[in-house]
């Protein structure tokens, strides 16, 4: 359209990062343009460079705004930069791929031009894709339950990480919920740290059992906060922190203090509003990576649990293939209509078998029979005694 645009060129560092149609609405609602995205993400790049340094990213990409069709691109996008780096990872399937790493905050920006609304970083860095170096525990509200029952469980999950001598570090998930990261050594691998993950989450279940449930199937959850453990499996991530959630209003996942969480409102943290935060306070969690911990004290926990409490593995993903260790993966109330049905199913059989039997006078006159044909023409009916001992020989 004439007057508008084609190319705005950003300079980022000692990078010049090129925006195409700068001025596609990407959030109609508002009226925000690619360029506001991609500006907000220059607005905020050092914080969002430290959630994802050296971290595989999976991006959310929008190309057409998030009223449009999208996609998570996993794979590293073709004609990437070479300044971007890459990282091998391997997914539950045994396939692989190359995933970009931000470095920089014009390797964000870059995505951002491609329609990446929100970045999916792994938990672990490219030097070691295989052992996470973050506890990542997503507080999910459930129908019936909002952002200040999150607020609640956050602050009991944080009791329960310091007894553990684990600390940490809550941001808003751009939506009703809470993520909290705690930064850990990485010595443990994916299925250890979603073990620690579930141990945590049934700490705080049982110290909040109306408020909080670790019940992987929605049917069981009720008006609950549900401790989403599975986010701990390889290959899957949680929006990192300022990332920007595909919503009407282009809100954004806002790092806290936990002297914040109270009193913080999700839909206030946007695209418009980060970016004068930011400038005031900085990224509230820049020394985030300052000190990693031990998961040890969970695991301990965690075998305590099964040890005293027969409390094993929980069900992983349906995408996933079965693990080891793993119940049963078929949701309650189906494997009730199951179990009911194969009852049901026996009992009918019996019945019918019961059906196919004669009483015992007609029983009689069957061995009767035979016993008749059995015996010399002429010779009338048979006695008692040799009904019996045919009965006795059937």
């Amino acid at each position: 359209m004439a007057g508008k645009a084609a190319v705005v060129e950003l300079e980022v560092g000692d990078r010049t990062v090129r925006v195409s149609n700068p001025d596609k609405v990407y959030f109609p609602e508002p009226g925000y343009t690619k360029l506001d995205m991609v500006s907000y993400y220059l607005a905020v790049g050092d914080g969002i460079t430290r959630a994802l340094r050296d971290r595989p990213t999976t991006l959310e990409r929008y190309p057409d705004g998030v009223t449009g069709e999208s996609f998570f691109q996993k794979r590293a996008p073709k004609y990437l930069p070479d300044w971007i780096p890459t990282a091998h990872i391997t997914f539950p399937s045994g396939r692989s791929a190359d995933e970009m790493c931000p470095t920089e905050p014009a390797a964000v920006l870059w995505a951002a031009n491609l329609g990446a609304v929100t970045f999916h970083p792994w938990p672990v860095r490219r030097d070691d894709t295989d052992h996470p170096d973050e506890l990542r525990i997503d507080l999910d509200p459930q129908p019936g339950t909002d952002y200040a029952d999150a607020v609640r469980a956050a602050h009991e999950l944080r009791a329960v990480l310091d007894e553990h001598g684990l600390r940490g570090w809550p941001k808003t998930s751009g939506g009703r919920g809470i993520h909290v990261f705690v930064p850990i050594l990485p010595n443990w691998t994916f299925t250890q740290v979603r073990r620690a993950a579930i141990a945590c989450g049934r700490e705080l279940e049982r110290r909040m059992p109306e408020q909080v449930t670790i019940r992987w199937w929605k049917e069981e959850r009720g008006e609950r906060i549900f401790v989403d453990y599975n986010q701990t499996a390889r290959d899957r991530t949680i929006a990192s922190a300022y990332s920007v959630r595909p919503r009407a209003h282009a809100p954004v996942s806002a790092p806290l203090r936990w002297e914040e969480v109270d009193d913080a409102v999700p839909r206030d943290f946007d695209i418009r509003t980060m970016p004068a935060r930011y400038a005031e306070v900085g990224d509230v969690h820049a020394d985030m990576d300052d000190e990693r911990f031990s998961l040890e004290s969970l695991l301990e926990l965690a075998r305590r649990d099964e040890a005293e409490h027969g409390l094993g593995d929980l069900p992983y993903p349906p995408e996933y293939p079965k693990m080891p260790g793993e119940p049963k993966r078929v949701q309650p109330s189906r494997a009730k209509k199951e179990s009911k049905e194969k009852s049901k199913a026996s009992t009918g059989e019996s019945a019918e078998g019961r059906g196919r039997r004669r009483s015992p006078r007609a029983r009689r006159t069957e061995v009767a029979g035979r016993a008749g044909r059995g015996l010399r023409a002429g010779t009338g009916p048979p006695s008692l005694s040799t009904l019996k001992q045919h009965e006795r020989s059937c």
